[in-house]
């Protein structure tokens, strides 16, 4: 049982003894920093409950807990706010069961449930950008959150790998690539790929300058521009099976996947499954008739079905058109049901998506549900902003995005640069700088994401994420390269036992009760899918114990039980760092 958890106990019991009143809950808050105390009672709602002075009434409870829990030592009551001081000797049993504990925070058994999280989900006709590093890295790090809170979970994502966006870059490469591959062109083969969709957009919007200047309307010249009409008769004849053009699709697609996947690599996530929108796009055509013999949809005159959700506060929503093909909605319906019938032990899923999409997963989990899925109760949209530059917005028609591949690159030449003016690689091989660059930009450029609410836009600011100082990932990996210094420095055995009772400094048990808290806090991370909860406590942990390491001496310390101490204190810290990090798919070097 957690110390909170005992506390409130004693505290409902207290109120119960001296005032025969049932108290339903207990608030806690950290103590104030001007006050003595480690936890705080809030006796203020307790007075909707027992009636008196707030003092009287904490002075009471005070007195209660001092005598009935071993823990507390000694009590203050400030106006409203009972401070409550914890022994010592609590923390030191604490930190024994803890010290030499692998995976410390981390739930060992595993849910019979599982949770598919679905996130990257690119189209196949350009490279990944900044928009999509953003979803990969929620997408990647709330899966492993979820897997150290005690799910079991599946990573995986749909590939948008059919459709006009798709036929356009492969007519483009047809009419103007004269034969050009990621071989003889040096160019990865999403970047190849890429390069033709900005191609085709060149030449649609010239088009359109040509009729608009013969004097065609311009709504007019964007529909029969030829170059669209050719796109658009590709698509027809992929769509009936035409050998060549599914030939020259498997060919240029899959030299897209093999650009994503060094992406990936560089990038740190990977992927458990992987579903294809040419595989899936025929889905739930089925499940929409049989919903519509249920009464879940109706059928309008022409023929198209629909589903009213005017109830829900939402509107009407087509379902399959007029002609019997299906839609988006229709796609995702039948996908949903499907990664079930492929994994039966899932009982939710997490679609990790842009904001912009958050009406169409409000329809589409209220559908699934009207359906009668009961695992539909458990689905939840990882909703989150745009990701912004000093110099603006992307657009991927234009060729003006920003190139995930560059981002990456840019963020490990950055972290050089830095790295080289502070000077603190003396005595490194030029392959380890190489490798520490690469630990520190891509550290940087995930903790400056992560950290933020998922919910809220960023605006990202390369060179103030690889600070080493304030709420950066280096400054992080900075201090727990200081925590291995230091173990590497210490002439005797670290794992010794502590065979002695001893007080604690101010700053060392401040640092216990950050370390208590990291459980709790993957949990809560694991409860809002939300990764910037573990970046900010980490942030929390590693200003505690740089406070610690100004105030206090380690390794100068004349009593050998308290230099022990404090070096496996330490150590428990860099262990808390690496594995709050490893949440977030960021690496921490021994040496910076």
């Amino acid at each position: 049982m957690s110390l909170q958890n005992e506390l409130t106990e004693k505290v409902i019991a207290a109120v119960k003894e001296l005032y025969q009143v049932d108290l339903p809950t207990v608030e806690f808050q950290p103590t104030r920093k001007d006050f003595e105390g480690d936890i705080t009672v809030v006796v203020f709602p307790m007075l909707r409950f027992v009636k008196g002075n707030p003092v009287e009434i904490g002075t009471q409870i005070g007195t209660y807990l001092q005598e009935h829990v071993d823990e507390v030592s000694k009590f203050n009551v400030v106006k409203g706010f009972l401070n409550v001081v914890i022994a010592d000797d609590y923390y030191l049993n604490f930190f024994n069961t803890i010290r030499n504990e692998v995976n410390f925070g981390y739930t060992k058994t595993v849910s019979d449930d599982a949770v598919m999280v679905e996130y990257s989900s690119p189209n196949t006709n350009k490279p990944l950008h900044l928009g999509h590093i953003r979803n990969n890295l929620l997408g990647y790090s709330v899966s492993e959150i979820l897997k150290a809170s005690g799910k079991k979970v599946y990573k995986t994502q749909i590939i948008n790998d059919r459709g006009i966006h798709i036929c356009k870059s492969m007519l483009a490469w047809e009419k103007f690539g004269k034969g050009e591959t990621p071989e003889t062109s040096g160019l990865k083969g999403d970047h190849l790929v890429g390069k033709y969709y900005v191609a085709f957009d060149k030449a649609y919007k010239e088009q359109i300058a040509e009729f608009v200047a013969g004097g065609v309307p311009k709504d007019q010249a964007e529909k029969e521009a030829p170059i669209l009409l050719e796109a658009q008769e590709m698509l027809r004849k992929w769509e009936a099976g035409h050998a060549e053009t599914v030939a020259l699709w498997k060919m240029m697609n899959g030299w897209v996947y093999e650009g994503f996947d060094i992406t990936y690599k560089n990038l740190g996530v990977d992927f458990d499954t992987l579903y294809y929108e040419s595989d899936t796009y025929l889905l739930g055509r089925d499940v929409v008739k049989d919903g519509l013999d249920k009464g879940v949809f109706f059928k309008k005159e022409d023929g198209s079905v629909w589903i009213d959700l005017t109830d829900e506060g939402l509107d009407e929503k087509i379902v399959l058109r007029a002609d019997g093909t299906a839609v988006y909605m229709t796609q995702d319906i039948g996908t949903a049901i499907q990664r079930v019938t492929d994994f039966p032990d899932i009982n939710g899923m997490v679609y990790t998506v842009g904001n912009e999409q958050d009406y169409h997963f409000r329809v589409l989990f209220l559908i699934l549900k009207k359906l009668g899925y009961t695992w539909a109760e458990q689905l939840y949209h990882l909703s989150y902003g745009m990701v912004d530059l000093p110099s603006g917005k992307m657009k991927s028609r234009e060729g003006t995005v920003v190139d995930a591949d560059d981002l990456i690159k840019s963020m490990e030449n950055t972290a050089e640069e830095i790295s080289r003016e502070l000077g603190k690689l003396d005595g490194y091989s030029e392959e380890e700088k190489q490798q520490l660059y690469r630990t520190i930009g891509l550290g940087a450029l995930k903790y400056y994401i992560l950290k933020v609410d998922p919910k809220k836009r960023i605006l990202f600011n390369p060179e103030e994420s690889v600070d080493f100082q304030g709420n950066t990932g280096p400054f992080i990996q900075y201090t727990y390269a200081r925590i291995q210094s230091i173990l590497r420095k210490a002439d005797f055995d670290v794992s010794a036992a502590l065979d002695a009772a001893f007080g604690l400094h101010e700053k060392e048990k401040e640092l216990l009760k950050l370390i208590q808290l990291f459980p709790e806090t993957v949990q809560l991370a694991a409860e809002n899918y939300s990764p910037a909860l573990i970046a900010n406590y980490t942030y929390d942990l590693v200003k505690e114990f740089n406070s610690f390491y100004q105030q206090v001496s380690i390794l100068g310390e004349p009593d050998a039980q308290k230099k022990l101490f404090r070096v496996q204190l330490s150590k428990k810290v860099g262990e808390v760092i690496q594995s709050a990090f490893k949440l977030l798919g960021i690496e921490v070097p021994e040496r910076m």
